[in-house]
């Protein structure tokens, strides 16, 4: 009898827990409909779901070609598609100034705190910071060291790669085997930024292997913050359990970094004074003592750390797209060649081609910016969050707290901008007028806009104007798949998963 009591009791408990189960269900969809119903913004369009929820956008995400997605919606939709209840997708070349400008109160949306650690103070990177004023004096700090300026005293490193990628080619040139070419641009990249940050190579490029495990693992902290990043009032439980799943190379790329400091500092120690200031560690370790108080030694750990996890998949995914277009347009291949071998031929470039002389190739500098045009390396909106007033875009007013964000790859698909040809790779339209250059160049955002441009834009753009014209003057490429269409994962970063070549050497 107790036992029987006991039994219903339980199926009560349960009953109960359903039925309120259920409630909190119906009354959040009541509560959805509702806000929907007096919400301002209730007639821009979108996806059904998305007005409801942010599972929809989760959804899109993580099939890994949200890139395209976006595309296709403002084709359907027009300059403002809704992807969140409360996140808007824009199209809209005067949108840029408004959003992303200098003297915005545009501030990043929270899908940024993502990419940080849980609990870390938000000053200690630039790119997750969301405070513009911490923001902007946080950058004046380090920026003078990204100048072209300064750059220039670091481009002996990208030479040093250059030959040590053009060797790897030639001995795989040889051998006849199949490059995966995304894979070795990426050993170029992160060899690059380990030179030119901490003064030592990784060592990728001695035998074109990853055997610290850190591509995998960052790739898969790329995937881990573009999705969560969509619920980053998670991230902090959700990190942890990251953090136990998560196999060695991240930590490995932590471990090197550190490394390199600490040796710094002993052989600092050492001689009583710096060792090099030729590099970013040489550098800060200077602005360090000079102003610990200002410049502490977790900042230049940080810069340091920045340089290789951000600086290297955004150089290989744009090194990569520019080379595999030029391989799928011959035409333009062949007219990139003509202007180096001429060159060349006038002692006008040297071997390899230094920084300053690849800014004198017009055609070369138009097949770069037409290459980050058709693949730039983000490839989800920058999502910022409307200010105190609200704000008028792309003719929609947004009250504030609304997040708005243009996708480079939907700016760079606009065809009243770049023309309806917009999806076919043609370098020309860069050389056609000055006027018309200025009004693409208006919306081409590869590395951002205003204030939140990518600091290490200089560094990637010389490292692609010199191994670029290195390649295509010393090999002929040819695409091992060449019957399929390239194949991208898109993780915040769009990277190339198929890109597969037989290397020859180039005949005269």
């Amino acid at each position: 009898m107790i036992s029987q009591q006991i039994q219903l009791e339980n199926v009560h408990v349960w009953d109960f827990a359903w039925f309120a189960c259920g409630a909190a269900v119906l009354l959040w969809i009541l509560k959805r409909m509702l806000d929907e119903i007096i919400s301002p913004l209730r007639k821009l369009p979108g996806p059904f779901m998305a007005r409801f929820s942010r599972l929809w956008y989760l959804k899109q995400v993580w099939k890994g070609n949200f890139e395209q997605t976006n595309i296709a919606l403002h084709r359907k939709y027009g300059p403002i598609v809704r992807i969140t209840p409360n996140e808007y997708s824009i199209d809209d070349v005067e949108a840029v100034r408004n959003i992303y400008g200098h003297g915005t109160n545009f501030i990043k949306s929270p899908w940024y705190y993502a990419s940080g650690r849980p609990g870390q103070s938000p000053s200690k990177d630039l790119f997750t910071d969301r405070d513009a004023k911490r923001h902007a004096a946080n950058r004046r700090k380090v920026a003078a060291l990204y100048s072209t300026t300064n750059l220039m005293k670091m481009e002996p490193a990208i030479s040093e790669c250059t030959d040590l990628l053009t060797e790897r080619f030639l001995e795989l040139a040889k051998s006849g085997a199949v490059v995966n070419m995304q894979h070795y641009l990426q050993c170029f990249a992160f060899d690059v930024i380990g030179l030119v940050t901490v003064g030592n190579r990784f060592g990728f490029l001695d035998n074109g292997q990853d055997k610290l495990d850190i591509f995998s693992d960052l790739h898969a902290y790329l995937r881990y913050c573009a999705t969560v990043g969509i619920f980053s009032e998670w991230h902090r439980i959700v990190f942890k359990i990251f953090q136990l799943l998560s196999s060695k190379g991240m930590a490995n790329m932590v471990k090197f970094t550190n490394n390199q400091i600490q040796e710094r500092l002993a052989a600092d120690d050492i001689e009583g004074k710096p060792t090099s200031n030729d590099d970013f560690l040489g550098r800060i370790l200077a602005m360090h003592q000079e102003a610990p108080d200002k410049f502490s030694m977790e900042n230049v750990f940080t810069v340091c750390l920045t340089n290789i996890g951000a600086g290297s998949d955004t150089t290989s995914v744009s090194l990569s797209a520019i080379l595999h277009n030029l391989i799928v347009c011959p035409d333009s291949m062949r007219k990139l060649r003509a202007e180096i071998d001429e060159k060349a031929r006038s002692a006008e470039i040297s071997n390899p081609v230094t920084y300053q002389e690849s800014l004198k190739l017009p055609y070369l500098q138009a097949v770069i910016k037409e290459g980050l045009r058709m693949h730039p390396a983000t490839g989800l909106p920058l999502g910022r969050v409307v200010p105190q007033g609200g704000a008028t875009i792309a003719g929609s007013y947004f009250p504030e707290g609304t997040v708005v964000g243009i996708n480079t790859w939907v700016a760079h698909s606009n065809k009243h901008v770049f023309g309806e040809d917009a999806e076919v790779f043609r370098p020309e339209r860069w050389l056609e007028s000055e006027e018309r250059t200025a009004r693409m160049e208006r919306y081409h955002l590869a590395f951002g806009h205003g204030s939140r441009t990518c600091i290490g834009k200089n560094i990637s753009l010389m490292e692609i104007s010199k191994l670029i014209p290195q390649l295509v003057r010393t090999f002929d490429f040819a695409l091992a798949n060449s019957g399929e269409k390239l194949e991208t994962d898109n993780v915040w970063f769009v990277k190339q998963k198929n890109f597969y070549c037989k290397v020859a050497v180039r005949s005269k």
